[in-house]
């Protein structure tokens, strides 16, 4: 329940601090609102209305082939000329363990029999990594994005001085402080601060060490030892959100969970119910359907699959591909329970707006929670 007041609709622009006016003018944008990525459920409509209306549009496109991503983007010049970001996850190219991987499958099998179906004899990775796909960096020193940004780790030197050579502005995830000085020695541009209350992978470099820190918590401390713009992301809904991390000394904000039901996003009828229900309102973070620790809707994955006895986890992102084989063969009897349901710690506030609508009451908020602190300081 958000029972804070209602925004006023005044379309006025807020008073930025100087250091969010000066990330603003250098990512070209009017507000300090990042659209989060959100692969397979951003869509070249949802970042462009979101850059038509000020903000930062995004796509997520970990998944997504050389040519496939070239043509997300395409189309979403096609919709808009204002700068959008384009997202690449960077984990380490996995180690096949067959072993592991072979309890993992054992383990899971029983789900697959009880709905009628075989588990997998061998699992192929679904997200590739831009370490080890040169032409995905190839389509974007010809496609030239205003930004492109990392998660799971940054990409080799000599790929982030192409992409600056470029033009193109670079982001990276941090969770921690160690993460933000690897971004910062490696001379990326800003530091997208995710708190442990965002929906979604975790953008730990590390799958083994997550410091698990909420996102005050983070941006304060990244403000205080970093010299990065700082963006924070995690559980981030509306304006008043977006005034407080400003005022912990952040240069704007970044929101997924908020856009996921507005109509221009790809989240399908099932996940848009869902994230409305506040029977199914409660998250969790769970590693055992990707292979990397990410926060969703509570499922059978938390409720069953992640038992005190659970296996040791097999590789990211091989794990991922025997989940939607789970979920694919649940589906197709109307059983949902196995979907990978994103969504962040304060999903209950989600409000059910298309994206112009919700881009200019978030700015509306913000301008009042703006003008409230300068009366109250």
């Amino acid at each position: 329940m958000n029972n804070r007041p209602d925004s006023f609709h005044s379309h006025a622009t807020p008073s930025y601090p100087i250091k969010t006016q000066q990330f603003l003018q250098q990512l070209g944008i009017q507000h300090p609102i990042l659209l989060a990525p959100m692969a397979g459920t951003s869509t070249p409509e949802l970042a462009a209305a979101v850059s038509n209306a000020g903000g930062l549009g995004s796509l997520g496109l970990a998944n997504a082939s050389a040519e496939a991503a070239r043509l997300a983007i395409q189309q979403t010049r096609a919709l808009t000329s204002k700068p959008f970001n384009c997202n690449f996850f960077c984990h380490q190219p996995p180690q096949r363990d067959p072993a592991t991987e072979q309890i993992w499958i054992n383990y899971m099998a029983p789900f697959f029999q009880a709905l009628g179906g075989e588990a997998p004899e061998t699992l192929k990775p679904v997200n590739s990594s831009l370490i080890d796909n040169q032409p995905v960096v190839d389509m974007l020193l010809q496609e030239k994005p205003a930004v492109v940004s990392f998660h799971f780790g940054i990409p080799a030197p000599d790929v982030i001085k192409q992409l600056q050579q470029a033009g193109i502005i670079l982001l990276a995830s941090a969770t921690s402080l160690a993460e933000a000085k690897i971004i910062e020695a490696a001379g990326i541009d800003g530091i997208v601060a995710q708190g442990v209350e965002a929906g979604g992978h975790r953008g730990i470099f590390n799958r083994d060490i997550d410091p698990a820190i909420g996102i005050h918590d983070l941006v304060r401390l990244l403000v205080a030892h970093t010299h990065l713009p700082i963006i924070a992301a995690g559980g981030l809904m509306d304006g008043y959100d977006i005034q407080q991390v400003l005022e912990f000394g952040a240069c704007a904000a970044q929101l997924g969970t908020a856009f996921v039901i507005c109509e221009e996003s790809a989240a399908d009828p099932v996940y848009r119910q869902r994230l409305q229900d506040p029977a199914f309102q409660t998250t969790y973070i769970t590693a055992s359907i990707s292979g990397r620790p990410a926060r969703g809707l509570m499922s059978a994955w938390h409720r069953q699959v992640d038992q005190p006895e659970r296996p040791a986890l097999s590789s990211y992102s091989y794990m991922y591909d025997l989940a939607k084989q789970l979920h694919a063969l649940a589906s197709k009897q109307g059983n949902h329970d196995f979907a990978a349901y994103w969504a962040g710690s304060n999903v209950a506030r989600i409000r059910k707006l298309n994206t112009t609508e919700l881009m200019h009451t978030l700015i509306d908020e913000l301008h009042q929670a703006n003008t409230k602190q300068s009366a109250h300081p």
